[in-house]
């Protein structure tokens, strides 16, 4: 049976829950938001076979998770496409484990290029790789995903700087915008702006969608596959909303590091479809 992102993206909803929950620890809230762009990214938009991957990334696309603390989606994406059992979600942040609550590369889990948690260092990462792929002759594409609470970071600006210098033209960048971040909104805390304006100075190729919505989701890749090849990098923004899905995670910062209770790990799941299966 083949499942749509929809239903897919439901059930990765469900593991992100229920792995915060078992674990008692963890980020629901940011993996919430991007779960619906994470499912799209891996299940429809990467060129990528989890049978030949290599942690080199030649001849298929890469991803870089530079938000490194949302790994619930990033372990589920990546076990419900293949790249390890499934079952292994069960040890999420356990010692031992290799899902760790930031993504290393020490315990060779597939599918990680490079570890990931501070805050503000993916974007260079995904560069480089993208800036490498260009030298070896290798079309494929570098995928990076940031937060905007982690857009402060001055690091992400020096990046979006020597991206449009070098003309990366095969780097795909995605901000998660749920506005929210751990302390509070963005707006409170630092007050981001007009993103849009902000990364189209910097000369950036920028693309704006609804991050929930599928259809806009598809025209967002499509447009970004358009764009590519012609002199400047990608940046699409998606509109999100932090803990979407769960009705009382949605929308506040409160769940940006909090895990449920179990009562209400119950209540969230009774909200998602099961349609996968849960491990």
């Amino acid at each position: 049976m083949e499942y749509t992102p929809r239903q897919i993206a439901s059930q990765v909803r469900r593991d992100i829950v229920r792995m915060v929950t078992g674990a008692a620890s963890g980020h629901p809230g940011g993996s919430l938001s991007s779960t619906d762009i994470m499912t799209w990214l891996y299940f429809k938009e990467m060129d990528i076979n989890p049978k030949t991957w290599q942690r080199d990334g030649s001849h298929q696309d890469m991803f870089f998770l530079s938000a490194g603390h949302i790994t619930p989606v990033f372990y589920s994406v990546l076990a419900r496409r293949g790249f390890f059992p499934v079952a292994e979600l069960d040890t999420f942040r356990r010692f031992g484990s290799r899902l760790q609550g930031h993504p290393c590369i020490e315990k060779g889990l597939p599918g990680i290029h490079q570890a990931a948690g501070s805050l503000g260092q993916g974007l260079s990462t995904a560069l480089g790789a993208a800036l490498g792929k260009k030298l070896t002759g290798d079309s494929h594409r570098v995928f990076v995903l940031v937060g905007d609470g982690e857009s402060e970071e001055g690091q992400i600006w020096e990046a979006a700087i020597v991206a449009a210098h070098q003309k990366a033209d095969n780097l795909v960048a995605i901000t998660d915008w749920n506005r929210q971040q751990i302390d509070g909104s963005t707006e409170d805390v630092a007050g981001l702006g007009d993103l849009e304006a902000k990364w189209k100075s910097f000369g950036w190729e920028v693309i704006t969608a609804d991050g929930h919505d599928f259809d806009s989701i598809a025209e967002a890749f499509a447009a970004a596959r358009e764009a590519g090849g012609k002199g400047r990098p990608v940046m699409i923004l998606f509109h999100t909303e932090m803990g979407h899905g769960v009705d009382f995670m949605a929308g506040t910062h409160k769940w940006h590091g909090k895990n449920p209770s179990p009562e209400q790990c119950e209540a969230a799941l009774a909200q998602l479809e099961e349609t996968l299966g849960d491990y």
